[in-house]
């Protein structure tokens, strides 16, 4: 009910946005954007507005928005409003970003831009960021986020608590925790609903789960997403060909990628991008789809000579068709008590014969 409510809110904003924008009341518009919307709405909107409109609804949004609202941008209108900041602005930007989304946002930049941005982070995030852009963005190393909180096998339940406390913000997605050796080699996982319910004094070993499967972090996207959809994951911990933890994989990340499967497919039928600005000029979008709508002209070509060469056959088969179902009505012997009967079966009749040339 609380999600219908808010839903029902949200549209109600977008409409008094629209007519705010309409009057030219760039206050209310202002208003609206930053306290009613949430970043999805307000990256939904960009993406709905022609450019100058767009171009003036974003210099409108407050500068702690602006990260949140990129992320949740088609890669084209993402990249061109990445193209307007300097090295500062998007340092800025990107301060709380984990460091999957970070990964993502600075592959659409420029290689001298990318390591700008890296210098003004400390050696810790840039180290963790950097391990990430080493991997394909379409692999489970791309997907990957490597801040994740881990525990030894050795130490208490009660230990395990006062470690957990001592964390005002746990990281996103956080179900369980990882238990990994000294070395960081994946040992299993000890879910938090187990630490909840388990003995203070037993040891991690003793109520830790080694039955969970780590991902290698060389597996596809989409495997990862068919592994989350097979078990219900919510994350799940990613590993090197030793065994070595790297990160860990969280079902937000893992439904973006589902979601964009779902719209290439479903786009690429049409010869049309995903993460192609709808407002994007012509001559653009023409190039984009020159190679399937030339493919489209082909098979139409073709499809129009098959009929051509069959034509006759066709226009026999049709015929045939028509008196064999006259032929059929000529045949009915309706009952001569039945008046009701025999009208219906003579409309059948003539309809059949009529068909006949």
């Amino acid at each position: 009910m609380t999600d219908i409510l808010e839903k029902s809110q949200a549209r109600q904003r977008l409409r008094s946005l629209g007519e705010a924008l309409d009057s030219g009341a760039l206050k209310q518009v202002s208003r609206i954007l930053n306290g009613g919307l949430s970043p999805s709405d307000i990256a939904h909107l960009l993406e709905s507005s022609p450019p100058r409109q767009r171009a003036l609804l974003w210099n409108l949004v407050e500068k702690d928005l602006e990260g949140e609202v990129l992320q949740y941008l088609n890669d084209d209108i993402r990249a061109y409003f990445l193209s307007q900041l300097n090295v500062q602005e998007l340092a800025d930007i990107i301060e709380d970003f984990e460091s999957d989304d970070l990964a993502d946002l600075l592959q659409q930049l420029p290689d001298t831009v990318i390591q700008e941005v890296l210098d003004t982070m400390d050696e810790q995030d840039r180290l963790r960021v950097e391990e990430v852009l080493s991997y394909p963005e379409d692999t489970a190393g791309g997907l990957m986020n490597t801040d994740t909180i881990t525990v030894r096998p050795d130490i208490s339940v009660d230990v395990v608590l006062r470690y957990l406390r001592r964390h005002r913000n746990l990281p996103p997605m956080t179900d369980s925790l990882i238990v990994v050796s000294r070395r960081d080699d994946f040992i299993g996982v000890l879910p938090i609903t187990r630490i909840l319910v388990s003995n203070p004094a037993a040891t991690v070993r003793e109520v830790m789960d080694t039955e969970v499967e780590p991902i290698p972090v060389t597996m596809s996207d989409t495997q990862v997403a068919t592994l989350f959809e097979r078990y219900d994951l919510i994350s799940s911990p990613v590993v090197d060909d030793t065994g070595r933890l790297l990160g860990r994989i969280t079902i937000d990340d893992v439904v973006d990628v589902i979601r964009e499967d779902a719209d290439h497919s479903l786009m690429s039928m049409a010869g049309l991008d995903e993460d192609e600005d709808t407002f994007a000029p012509v001559w653009k979008t023409t190039r984009r789809r020159a190679v399937w709508l030339g493919i489209n002209l082909i098979t139409a070509f073709i499809a129009s000579a098959v009929i051509g060469l069959f034509e006759d056959t066709i226009s026999k088969v049709v015929y045939a068709d028509r008196r064999q179902h006259g032929r059929h009505c000529r045949q009915s012997n309706p009952d001569p008590g039945d008046p009701g009967h025999g009208r219906g079966a003579n409309q059948q009749c003539q309809r059949g014969l009529a068909a006949e040339p």
